[in-house]
């Protein structure tokens, strides 16, 4: 779940940075840029973190 909600959200950035690029027509600006990946960023450690987690629950059993 976390996992593709930050795929999601890279997506929408990595849209953004190419329409910026090639069609001048971006939809965020810098602080937006910023704030949607390190809104990824999150959701993928956080992702990560629950699959360690899971992953250390099911060595211990």
């Amino acid at each position: 779940m976390f996992l593709i909600s930050s795929f999601i959200v890279f997506v929408v950035f990595f849209v953004n940075v190419a329409l910026g690029a090639f069609a001048d027509s971006a939809f965020l600006g810098d602080v937006g840029e910023m704030l949607v990946l390190s809104f990824a960023s999150v959701i993928f450690v956080v992702a990560i973190l629950r699959k360690e987690a899971d992953r250390s629950k099911n060595d211990d059993s």
